[in-house]
């Protein structure tokens, strides 16, 4: 009986806001994008929204959810308003969604196996540092300068996923770091 009685009434802004789970500022926000329509006004200069305007607040708050951008729902939002389908534009964008994803995963995998390498040599510096000693672990991070880059920034090409050793980045980086030492050290001779 709740849910016909929220489908016949309309809302005022903070009624929606409280049922969406969001603030009147968000609401405000989504109608300057033009993505969410801005309601009449009661005689009173309340804004007054239809019940649809829940279902659309719910439908943007998962599409962010999902990983879709602002931009992309006022793009998608003006076609199907319009009367148009952009059905195949959103499906595609989740595809490319899908793909940034593997590759944010595929950065994160290398940035946690070179990482893991970084402990165990730090590890076994504090192993052998004096109580109160400085080990300079921070410092040692230099030494990566000519390394395949293992942040969030961007993969070596080489450390790709499509890559025939992708899988064993824990021996590859050793022998990169073991060939990197030898070159910084024969460049102090």
């Amino acid at each position: 009986m709740v849910a016909l009685e929220t489908q016949q009434r309309s809302f005022r802004s903070g009624d929606l806001a409280r049922a969406a789970e969001v603030s009147t500022g968000t609401l405000r926000h989504y109608e300057r994008l033009g993505i969410l329509k801005k309601p009449p006004r009661t005689e009173g200069g309340y804004r007054s929204y239809p019940p649809e305007a829940l279902d659309r607040v719910h439908l943007i708050r998962n599409a962010l959810a999902s990983g879709f951008t602002l931009r992309e729902l006022i793009m998608i939002l003006q076609v199907r308003d319009a009367g148009g389908s952009p059905c195949r534009q959103v499906a595609q964008l989740a595809r490319e969604k899908v793909r940034q994803l593997e590759i944010q995963i595929a950065r994160l995998a290398c940035l946690r196996d070179s990482l893991k390498l970084v402990l165990r040599d730090w590890d076994a510096r504090l192993k052998q540092m004096p109580n109160g000693g400085h080990a300079h672990l921070l410092e040692s991070l230099s030494i990566a300068k000519n390394q395949p880059v293992t942040n969030m920034r961007g993969l070596n090409h080489e450390d790709s996923m499509l890559h025939p050793s992708a899988g064993d980045s824990d021996s590859r980086l050793r022998e990169k770091r073991g060939a990197g030492r030898s070159r910084s050290a024969s460049s102090h001779l």
